[in-house]
């Protein structure tokens, strides 16, 4: 059986890239390439929420990830908002489904709409399912990002 944890993470820095890159290391996932995937969940998958990912191998490995991704300039009205939800059936397979911006209710909200509608197209008897939404407020001088991502297994080489 594969392992997908949900880790997350916010930061703040100087630049958009700089509080992303931040975001991803209070999630330990800062050192790998990400590889993002369309968010499909195997059959075999054991999904565990788990904040912050241990070591997943060697630093600039490959890491396969389905994103939440919200970064805000200095000063916007609003939190980045990020929210990612699952649903599967019970031992079988499932989607993810992402969605993010500065009101964390809509950002739910999307998610759960979005959730809903992958479940009509699918003939899969849905049961089983989780959510998670990070708000990170914003700083007057800083960018602000929030992430949630949904990380299948350990690290694999680009070579």
């Amino acid at each position: 059986m594969g392992l997908i944890r949900i880790v997350w993470g916010t930061a703040s820095g100087p630049t958009a890239m700089a509080s992303y890159d931040a975001a991803l290391a209070a999630a330990n996932v800062g050192d790998y390439n990400l590889v993002s995937v369309s968010s499909v969940i195997p059959a075999d998958a054991t999904i565990e929420a788990v904040g912050e990912a241990a070591s997943l191998g060697p630093a600039g490995e490959r890491l396969t990830v389905v994103e939440a991704r919200a970064t805000v300039e200095p000063g916007a009205a609003g939190p980045a908002a990020a929210c990612l939800g699952w649903s599967r059936e019970p031992d079988g397979p499932g989607i993810f489904y992402e969605a993010s911006g500065t009101d964390p209710g809509a950002v739910r909200d999307r998610v759960d709409r979005g959730l809903a509608a992958g479940r009509e197209l699918r003939s899969w008897a849905f049961d089983d399912g989780g959510r998670r939404a990070v708000t990170a407020d914003t700083d007057p001088e800083t960018y602000t990002t929030a992430v949630v991502l949904a990380v299948y297994g350990e690290s694999s080489s680009l070579f």
